[in-house]
């Protein structure tokens, strides 16, 4: 394995504003070729697709491209990629198309661990269709989510299993396919949401035994750009239709409106940019990818292990979660300091990080509001062993 944190760091204009970076989980700094794939595209002619003319054609071959992009980062046809603006209104949309054949007593299984991107569209359809809602738990202690509840939790009545691949929150990455085989032994669909997971592990959706993936380009730094990736692109047949087109075919019939060109062309950079961080990656650009982050999953997983171990050491501190599967994301609470302080502490000292003091989701279900919210932290794929070590030692000065 070749990971160069120092390369990947200089591929990164945005590092030199000083700080510490520790943000990942609400986005991930964006390389130049990233930005150099968007501006490129706003300066040439790009039309919309459909025409025979070069300015048509650009805008076609630049959707065909990043249709292919998602493919080769999930391991998918091209012809199950849907793209749009987000994650959440792509699930949004997906939730009112499979939905829509709900009938009374339908049910829907969601997580505790999940964003309320994956939560919040099932529950409406759920609500609007008279059917129920089954939430899996997580084990307070761990943050695990355990695959074994899902063997009572479905019945021949579920129709969607919502579960997220990793948690930006706490880490927690649960046991998908264990989940998706219990899912389908009651013929339900499988929604996977891999936006926090994606730029950390190796994706593949037969063996995660997802029926749809969900990610989204800026996680790994790429631009506000996200895609749908199906398994079996005919389902897309047998869903009601959302394009303004009533002719649309395939992934087209979940797209609504017309694409963010220049922002695609740049979906296309990232996931270039993913596929080549490891300079000793090669093959098809699938299989560089598959290489790239599983070195990145490696460095990570040291770094990761470094800070969590370097935290519990201080007794005002407590680290919230240990589960053995994870991604790089960390919460922790400070004895007797709110997260808000915290984070103000932090940034002082010049190190990106997030107070966490909502009432819903993971930290409810751990009760953490009650001792003044959670500061959240991530690494990303250019974090460095300085950096962890820097946050250690701003943390440490808030010891009482």
């Amino acid at each position: 394995m070749a990971f160069d944190v120092a390369r990947i760091r200089g591929l990164i204009p945005a590092l030199g504003d000083g700080w510490v970076h520790l943000d990942a989980p609400a986005g991930m700094q964006v390389p130049e070729q990233v930005a150099t794939a968007v501006s490129t595209a706003m300066r040439a002619p790009v039309s919309g697709p459909g025409g025979v003319f070069p300015a048509s054609q650009r805008a076609s071959a630049i959707v065909d491209a990043a249709r292919r992009a998602v493919a080769d980062l999930v391991g998918c046809d091209p012809a199950g990629v849907v793209l749009g603006p987000n994650a959440a209104t792509l699930l949004n949309r997906l939730a009112d198309a499979i939905g829509g054949g709900f009938v009374i007593g339908d049910e829907v299984a969601v997580s505790r661990l999940d964003h309320q991107a994956n939560i919040a569209p099932w529950l409406r359809t759920a609500q609007r269709a008279g059917g129920t809602v089954r939430w899996a738990e997580i084990d307070i202690e761990t943050c695990e989510l355990p695959a074994w509840q899902y063997e009572t939790l479905l019945s021949h009545r579920t129709k969607v299993v919502a579960v997220t691949a990793g948690s930006g929150l706490v880490g927690s990455r649960p046991d998908v396919p264990k989940i998706a085989a219990a899912a389908h032994e009651h013929g339900a669909k499988v929604i996977v949401d891999a936006t926090s997971a994606a730029p950390f592990v190796p994706l593949d959706i037969k063996a995660l035994g997802a029926d749809v993936v969900a990610v989204s380009a800026g996680a790994w730094g790429g631009p506000s750009v996200a895609a749908l990736a199906f398994a079996d692109p005919g389902l897309l047949a047998r869903l009601p239709s959302y394009a303004l087109d009533p002719a649309a075919t395939g992934p087209e019939r979940l797209e609504l409106g017309q694409h963010a060109y220049q922002l695609l062309a740049g979906l296309v950079a990232s996931v270039d940019y993913l596929a080549d961080m490891d300079d000793a990656a090669t093959g098809t650009r699938r299989e560089r990818l598959q290489t790239s982050l599983s070195s990145a999953k490696s460095y990570q997983a040291g770094l990761l292990a470094k800070l969590i171990s370097d935290l519990r050491g201080q007794r005002h501190v407590m680290v919230i979660g240990d589960a053995m599967r994870r991604i790089p994301a960390l919460s922790f609470a400070i004895q007797d300091v709110k997260a808000s302080d915290a984070v103000n502490h932090l940034a002082e000292r010049g190190i990106c990080a997030f107070a966490d003091e909502t009432t819903n989701g993971v930290f409810a279900a751990l009760g953490v509001t009650e001792i003044g919210g959670a500061v959240r932290v991530g690494l990303a794929h250019y974090t460095t062993a300085a950096e962890v070590d820097q946050l250690v030692a701003a943390v440490a000065e808030l010891a009482p």
